[in-house]
C-alpha cells in the first residue's frame, strides 16, 4: 500500500512550524478591522503562518458558524446569523488593500438559506471584479444540497476555478461527512460542466481517515469521469483531540506516488504533498493548469 502505515505519533515530516512573520500581523489587524472570517484560523490550516507571513488568505463567507458538524473539521456548528450585506463590499477592500491577484473565496455551510448562500458569492465576486478587475477569482463551496438553480447563479458570476472537495471515500461518507453525500458531490461537479462547460474545476481529498489505496484511486476514477480538472491530495491532521483521530500518515514519497497516480487517470493538473490543501498555492497551482492548457503545452 502506498505510503504504508506508521505510528500514530506525529512523525517529523507531518510538522510544520507556524512562524509568524512581519506581515503576518498586519493581515490579522485588517481581517479584524473589516471584520472578516478565514477557513485558514477557523479550521486551524498548518499553513496558516506561512500564508499570512505572504500576505494571503482564503476569505470564508457568510461568518464563522456552520449548520453541519463535520468530524474532520473545526469550523463551529451553531445557529448562524444572518447573512451581512456589507461583507462583499468588505472582502473587495480587503482584497485590494493586500494587492491580491488571485482570491480564493470559501463559506461555511448555510442550509438554512434558499440558495445555500451562492447568491452571496456571487455578490463577493462582483464587488471584487469591479475593485480588482485584473484578479482571478476561486471559489471552494459546499454542496448547495444539489441546488442547480443555486449552482447557475454562483456560475454567472464566472468564478475562474470552481472547487467543491470530495473529502473522502464513499465507505467514510457517514462518518466523515455526516450531512454530506458522495454522490450528490460527484453530480454537482459534473453539473458545472454541464452548465458551463469551459469552467475549470477542482476538487480535494484528504489522506488518512481508514480509506485504502485502492478506495483513492476509485475517487479519482470519479473525479475525473465528472470531469474534474484539478485535483490536490494532502495529509488529514487532527485539529483537536475531539475530531476524528489519524489513521495513518501518508509518506511524502506516497504522496508522490497518488500524484502520480491521478495523472495516469487524466488529471490535467495535480497538486499532492503533506501540507496540501484545496486552498493552498492555488494561484500556483491554477497558473500550471493555464500552462498546461495552452496551445502547444
Amino acid at each position: 500500500m502506498t505510503g504504508a502505515a506508521l505510528p500514530m505519533r506525529l512523525p517529523e515530516w507531518a510538522r510544520k512550524g507556524s512562524p509568524l512573520a512581519r506581515g503576518a500581523r498586519e493581515l490579522r489587524v485588517l481581517l479584524r478591522e473589516q471584520k472578516l472570517t478565514t477557513v485558514c484560523e477557523e479550521a486551524r490550516c498548518p499553513n496558516l503562518g506561512e500564508c499570512f507571513s505572504r500576505g494571503t488568505a482564503t476569505f470564508m463567507l457568510l461568518g464563522e458558524r456552520c449548520t453541519r458538524r463535520c468530524g474532520y473539521c473545526s469550523v463551529a456548528t451553531a445557529k448562524p446569523l444572518p447573512p451581512d450585506r456589507e461583507e462583499p463590499a468588505r472582502v473587495a477592500e480587503a482584497a485590494a488593500r493586500l494587492g491580491l491577484r488571485y482570491v480564493v473565496l470559501t463559506a461555511v455551510a448555510r442550509d438554512d438559506l434558499r440558495d445555500g448562500g451562492a447568491s452571496q458569492f456571487a455578490a463577493t465576486m462582483a464587488a471584487l471584479r469591479e475593485r480588482l478587475p485584473g484578479a482571478q477569482l476561486e471559489v471552494l463551496t459546499p454542496d448547495f444540497k444539489g441546488n442547480r438553480a443555486a449552482l447557475a447563479c454562483l456560475l454567472g458570476a464566472r468564478p475562474d476555478v470552481f472547487n467543491h472537495n470530495i473529502e473522502t471515500v464513499p465507505r467514510l461518507f457517514r462518518r466523515v461527512r455526516a450531512q454530506g453525500d458522495y454522490r450528490l458531490s460527484l453530480a454537482l461537479l459534473a453539473a458545472v460542466k454541464e452548465l458551463a462547460p469551459s469552467q475549470t474545476t477542482k476538487s480535494g481529498l484528504m489522506v488518512g481517515l481508514g480509506e485504502t489505496d485502492a478506495e483513492i484511486e476509485r475517487v479519482l476514477a470519479d473525479l475525473r469521469e465528472a470531469r474534474v480538472d484539478i485535483v490536490t491530495l494532502g495529509q488529514y491532521l487532527r485539529p483537536t483531540r475531539e475530531h476524528l483521530p489519524v489513521d495513518r500518515y501518508v509518506t511524502p514519497a506516497g504522496f508522490e506516488s497518488l500524484g502520480a497516480q491521478a495523472r495516469s487517470l487524466g488529471f490535467p493538473t495535480v497538486h499532492s504533498g503533506v501540507f496540501v490543501r484545496s486552498s493552498y498555492n492555488a494561484a500556483e497551482v491554477a497558473g500550471r493548469h493555464l500552462e498546461a492548457q495552452a496551445p502547444g503545452a
